[in-house]
């Protein structure tokens, strides 16, 4: 009977990856499309509002107004950078990657920013030998999408805490925080694209999304555990480098 049930969950589990990998390509090429489109407009207005915010005084009331244009300008042209990013099909380069170095890199970018949020940093970084056949800016990326997913589901402050580990021939990386949680109707949502829960102007709704292709085209796997109120648990798992054995 166990066996059976194994089976059942194994094949639910490949089911909905994918379900989820064929959305994914689908919305991709439609991203592309747009993508492009938009981003040719989006050059014309930011460099015309900029030139006349040159021509008039800072005192002027239209500052204030062309300042926001061009705010809104270079947040319309990240979300074209992440479509664009999201519907990349060329190949990766891949090489052996420390996965314990990128996680250290990206923690340094965000030092300041968790530090003003008052997000402590817990590391437990138990895997042996955490090499990985990977493309490190692309395994920097997941991170960084996990770690400021994490700090903004802390508004008040909280723990962020990150543990590796060997398991089998994967190393095993937790990223856990205690923040608001997520809800059960929201949790099978988090990785279609465009789905966000923050507040309007705060999210594109692609990070993870995103992080799901690229943990995905590393030929390993992502999931995710959340309580409301307690906190939530992304647990990641990707296929070791074989350790050199010395002669």
């Amino acid at each position: 009977m166990l066996i059976i049930v194994d089976n059942i969950t194994d094949r639910i589990r490949l089911e909905g990856q994918l379900i989820q990998n064929e959305k994914l390509t689908s919305i991709g090429l439609l991203a592309a499309g747009v993508a492009h489109e938009v981003n040719t407009p989006l050059a014309v207005i930011s460099s015309y509002s900029q030139m006349l915010r040159k021509e008039i005084s800072s005192e002027d009331p239209r500052y204030k107004l062309l300042e926001k244009i061009t705010k809104q300008t270079f947040r319309a042209s990240e979300i074209v950078n992440n479509l664009l990013h999201f519907s990349r099909t060329n190949a990766t380069e891949f090489a052996d990657v420390d996965v314990h170095q990128v996680i250290a890199d990206t923690l340094s970018l965000l030092d300041h920013q968790f530090k003003t949020a008052r997000v402590r940093i817990d590391r437990e970084l138990r895997a042996e030998y955490p090499v990985v056949f990977a493309n490190a800016g692309k395994l920097q990326q997941v991170f960084l999408n996990l770690f400021v997913n994490a700090r903004d589901a802390m508004p008040e402050g909280g723990e962020l805490r990150i543990l590796t580990d060997t398991v089998d021939s994967k190393i095993e990386i937790i990223v856990q925080d205690t923040g608001v949680g997520i809800s059960s109707e929201n949790i099978q949502k988090i990785y279609d694209p465009f789905f966000t829960t923050k507040a309007a102007g705060k999210g594109t709704g692609l990070g993870l999304s995103v992080s799901y292709g690229i943990v995905q085209e590393h030929g390993g796997n992502i999931s995710v555990d959340s309580k409301p109120g307690i906190g939530t648990s992304f647990k990641l798992e990707l296929p070791l480098v074989r350790k050199p054995v010395n002669v």
